[in-house]
């Protein structure tokens, strides 16, 4: 039996080629572009897990605190639990660094009397701990240390941040989810075209004593043939975008560089391509009454 369905689905493969084929690259373009959709998911994804090694708040401290007013701020500091490191600046150091900040431009800082700069501390934050709610939380504490003039921790780009990722990721699911549902129709579509055309054999073998499971296998098999050679199709084609953006544009255009290409991702392709075929085969079959 499972021998005659093939031949039998594959004699339609042949026949009916020319669907066929419209309906390979239509999931080859659903595919191709979930997979696209994934890989810039994931590298946002990398992108913005990177940040909290860059992340630090600035405490500004008041004018003409002693040493151990200092030492007790510190020591403050190092006992929140969201606290990775410390450093304190003085303002002398701090204008140094401005000044080399500001090399061939430090004319500006000319004429200054005095050191206009506080001191300062630098915190950084342990990576779990980078968020805009627990720096918020942090930073409102500390405005209220005794000796703590301001706190500046980059509140709206920390947001902002936070606000990419989380649309990025919402709004990669949700394409993920249309596209997974646009293969299951086309499957859908053109098994059920197929069934309808041989509407006729398939009486013949129903007079013939055909099972209901004799009469499905060869449609299963052709939308299986389908979304695997979909899936084919569009590992070809994101190796191709591989090819094109990582060996190529990345020597002329240096950002490509930092693109991450996830292999294991791409290698899925095939066998969802396949999974989605038959998914979609299936839920045809299983809407046809005959």
């Amino acid at each position: 039996m499972a021998t005659f369905a093939f031949r039998l689905a594959l004699r339609s493969i042949l026949h009916e080629k020319w669907i066929n084929l419209l309906s390979i690259l239509a999931i080859a373009a659903s595919l191709l572009i979930t997979a696209l959709t994934v890989l810039s998911v994931y590298n946002v994804d990398v992108a913005t897990q990177k940040l909290p090694e860059r992340f630090s708040m600035m405490l500004y401290l008041k004018d003409k605190l002693s040493g151990g007013e200092v030492e007790n701020i510190m020591n403050t500091l190092k006992k929140e639990h969201a606290v990775e490191s410390v450093k304190y600046i003085p303002k002398d150091q701090a204008l140094k660094e401005l000044k080399t900040m500001l090399k061939g431009t430090d004319h500006v800082l000319e004429g200054l009397e005095e050191n206009p700069l506080p001191d300062s501390i630098e915190i950084k934050l342990k990576k779990e701990a980078v968020g805009t709610e627990t720096a918020q939380q942090l930073s409102t504490r500390l405005r209220e240390t005794k000796g703590v003039d301001d706190v500046e921790y980059g509140e709206k780009f920390l947001f902002a941040i936070s606000s990419i990722k989380t649309g990025v990721k919402t709004i990669g699911i949700l394409f993920i989810m249309i596209m997974s549902a646009s293969v299951i129709f086309v499957c859908y579509s053109t098994v059920k075209i197929l069934f309808y055309r041989k509407k006729e054999e398939i009486e013949t073998y129903k007079l013939l004593g055909a099972t209901k499971g004799f009469i499905r296998a060869p449609f299963i098999i052709e939308g299986a043939f389908i979304g695997l050679s979909g899936g084919l199709l569009s590992l070809l084609g994101i190796l191709l975008v591989y090819y094109i953006v990582i060996f190529r544009l990345s020597h002329t255009i240096p950002i490509f560089n930092a693109l991450i290409f996830p292999a294991n991702i791409s290698f899925l392709l095939p066998p969802i391509g396949l999974s989605l075929g038959i998914a979609g085969a299936a839920i045809a079959i299983g809407r046809i009454r005959y």
